[in-house]
Parts: structure tokens; sequence; C-alpha cells
């Protein structure tokens, strides 16, 4: 991700440059504007990189300066972009004012995801039909977030008792955490936040997974706080609130006489590298399942969608859900498409998808990372309904 905002910036302060030139003034004063501009714009992004690259450790307070700093890039160093092409590709006056309007439009937009609808909650409702599900279990309701990134919330003492209180009111039988309760340590659980999610309720419990984030993979000093302490600690943790938290294991579910069975894959590690890639190394996952009658109805829950095609050949699950992409907090949608950045890098990004009879869902999560801001991707909340095939 490091690369594609250094490609970013050099592109867009090469631009910066090629304006400039266009600009009928002075020479000594024309160099002025030339360094003048190029510092304002590269500023953030230096500051973004350095703070993620030599920092360390990845403190809160540093996490949000690069944070912050990179939202500053995209709003006054991306967003003009398009006037300054316009400005480059033509002396149309009505070219260069439509190239200034998107530009315009660009760092609204920007503003907005950031001020709007990055707490623009969505609740997404989704009816699932199985004839394998058990006559109990018609109507059963599952809600499903994911994401929270609670170290990245801008105020979360605000923010997880509004989500809390969503939740609850779908009046759930389970609630489905799929990954990345904290952006890097557990200690982002403050006592606030603890009382908040302790409050989360549903008729059979609340089942959780670890993400990348919440296995202590982007602490960098690990002397004082192992990856490995930092997950015991945080599941402790989530144990303190009630929650079940499946590492690697699958709980059963019982309504009278019938079951069904909900199984947790944590992030593994050896993921770490291709996390944003559909090319995993191979996982080995069957174990996982090989005491679960394959006559009993199977939720699993997965933090990475790209785990489905091996979780298809080795178990067919009847329901996996997923979080992890975000649809990287862009997307927009086109008629009847809708499109992301996230389309390029994953086959499954965003929403329902159906093989073999079969069920994924990839919630879009309800924190945010990289930047603070939220553009078409609304942080969700998902009610399924499962129904008994008639």
């Amino acid at each position: 991700m490091t690369w594609i905002i250094t490609f970013s910036a050099i592109i867009a302060m090469w631009l910066d440059y090629l304006f400039i030139q266009r600009i009928p003034m002075g020479e000594s004063k024309r160099n002025k504007w030339i360094f003048s501009l190029m510092v304002i714009n590269s500023l953030p992004t230096v500051i973004s990189i350095s703070t993620y690259l030599f920092s360390p450790d990845n403190i809160h307070v540093l996490s949000d300066i690069s944070r912050w700093a990179m939202f500053l890039f995209v709003v006054l160093g991306l967003a003009r972009q398009p006037f300054n092409i316009a400005y480059l590709v033509s002396n149309n006056k009505l070219i260069r004012s439509i190239g200034a309007l998107c530009s315009l439009t660009a760092a609204a937009i920007c503003l907005h995801g950031m001020a709007v609808t990055r707490t623009d909650y969505i609740i997404n409702k989704v009816v699932i039909t199985s004839d394998r599900l058990p006559e109990s279990f018609d109507n059963y309701r599952i809600v499903q977030f994911s994401d929270l990134h609670i170290g990245t919330l801008t105020t979360p003492q605000k923010e997880i008792p509004q989500i809390v209180k969503l939740c609850n009111s779908l009046q759930p039988d389970i609630v489905a955490f799929t990954g990345d309760l904290v952006d890097t340590r557990y200690n982002e659980l403050q006592p606030s936040i603890k009382s908040a999610l302790k409050q989360l309720n549903a008729k059979d419990g609340i089942y959780a997974i670890m993400g990348n984030h919440d296995i202590g993979v982007y602490i960098r000093d690990s002397i004082r706080l192992t990856p490995k302490e930092n997950t015991r600690r945080l599941i402790a943790t989530e144990q303190e609130l009630g929650w079940q938290v499946l590492d690697n294991q699958t709980e059963y579910i019982r309504r009278n006489a019938d079951s069904i069975s909900i199984t947790g894959i944590t992030f593994s590690q050896a993921l770490q590298e291709k996390r944003h890639s559909s090319n995993l190394p191979q996982v080995n996952i069957e174990d996982l399942y090989i005491n679960i009658p394959k006559e009993c109805y199977n939720i699993t829950l997965s933090h990475i969608p790209q785990l489905w095609d091996n979780i298809l050949s080795h178990h067919p699950a009847d329901l996996t859900l997923a979080g992890h992409v975000h649809a990287m907090q862009i997307a927009a949608k086109v008629g009847q498409w809708r499109l992301s950045p996230s389309m390029l890098l994953y086959k499954r990004w965003s929403g329902l998808y159906v093989e073999q009879g079969k069920y994924l869902y990839v919630n879009d999560g309800i924190g945010y990372t990289l930047y603070p801001m939220r553009i078409g991707a609304r942080p969700e909340i998902t009610l399924f309904e499962l129904k008994c095939k008639k």
C-alpha cells in the first residue's frame, strides 16, 4: 500500500510542476511558486509515509497523524488533479472550467465522506433460504458487523454505543463479529469502550474471530508486547465482554432436537503478505470441519473472503461471513453495477455471492484504515434471516 501512496504523490507533484510551468510569469517568481506548491502538495504525504516507516512503534497518536495526513493529501493533492490535467491539455476556458468544477466536486466528496458518510450507518437485510436448515431455525436472525478498528475511530465513545444500539434493535438470535476489533493492539479497548460493547445482546450469544489487525502484526515494539501476548490479551478481553471467540473451532447452537454449527477461522500470520491478494498460499483448514456432521447446517466466520474457495473445497459451509475489504472505503453505484477500487484486487469484495448453492457475504465493515473517510461505502451492519426452503 505504501508504494501506491508514493506513486500517487509523485504523479501529483509532476502534474503540479507541469501546471506551474504553463503559467506565464517571471522566471524567479515562477520558481518560487513551483517550490511552494510542491512542498504544500507533498508535505502531507511525506508526513504520512515517514510516520509509518520511521516511527519506533504504531502508537495511537502517530497513527492518527499518519491517517489525517493521508486525508489532507487526498483532498489537497489528488482532488485538484482534474483541473491540472484540463489546464495542461487545453487552452479552452470551458474545458478548464469543467476541470476546476471536477476538482471542487472531488474535494467536496472527500469532505462529505469524512464528515458524514464515515458514520452514516446502513443496515442491510439479507434472506438466506436453504433446504438444509432445520425447521427449528426457520426465521433465525443473525446480525453481522465487522472491522471496527477501534483505534482509528474519531469519537469511539460516541460511535460504539450507537453501533451496539443498532445491533440490539434488530433482536438477533446471534451476533457474528468477523474480525479487526482493534487496529493495532488490545488496549484500544478502554474501559468506556468495553462497557459499551458489553451491552451487546443476542439470544444465543455473540461469536467473534480474530482478523489481521487483531493478532498484533502491526506492533513494531514487539519486545514490550509480542503479537502472541497481544492476541492472548485481546481474546481474554473479548471473553470478559461475554463474547465466544472461535479460535479455529466449532460450536453448536441447539433448538429443541435440532442444531446448527458455527465455525470460526482465526486469521493466520502466514497470510499477512497476501491478505490483499486472491492468490493465497496453501491454507489447511480441513481439520476444522472434520468432526462436523455433513448433514449439519454450517455457518463459517472467516475474516478474509479469499478463503471461500478453500472452504467450499474442504467443507461446503452453507453460509460464510467475511469482512476485511471495506470496499476500500470507496464505492459508487452506476446503474445496476457497484464499482470500487477493490475490484482490482479481490474476486469477491462486497455483498452476497452464491456458488454451488452456498452463500458468501462480505460485510463492508464499520471502521476505517489509511484515511478517515468513506465515499459511497457506508459503514454496514447486516441482518440475515435464515429461511427453511419448503
